[in-house]
């Protein structure tokens, strides 16, 4: 069974640090590509920050030069570092990993989730 659990969430003033932790198990991170969303109320899911299966990150416009994304392989977790955080929504934020497709590919849509961690930053 495929559980990944997100913890390092809470509140933190502008210009703070939090840093994410999303912890694996029943299923290697480095498979496929992985990541982070956030969601605030009323508003779409959103990706943050991602590993692609090559190992290359992507961010948001709007995290670029202040988060940071990693993964330790060897205790299969993911991470988000996130600095200078400014006032905004508050908003749950979502570790996420791309399933396995047929003959060793990975699926454009289908993702386990974690069960999200709240995120509040005030001014």
């Amino acid at each position: 069974q495929v559980q990944l659990v997100e913890s390092g969430g809470g509140s933190v003033q502008a210009g703070g640090s939090l840093k994410l932790s999303c912890a694996a198990s029943g299923y290697s991170l480095s498979r496929c590509g992985r990541g982070w969303y956030r969601q605030a109320p009323g508003k779409e899911r959103e990706l943050v920050s991602s590993i692609r299966r090559d190992g290359t990150t992507t961010y948001a416009e709007s995290t670029k030069g202040r988060f940071t994304i990693s993964q330790d392989n060897a205790k299969n977790t993911l991470y988000l570092q996130m600095n200078n955080m400014k006032t905004e929504a508050p908003a749950v934020y979502y570790c996420a990993a791309a399933r396995p497709a047929i003959l060793n590919t990975c699926s454009l849509s289908a993702r386990y989730w974690g069960q999200g961690t709240q995120v509040t930053v005030s001014s």
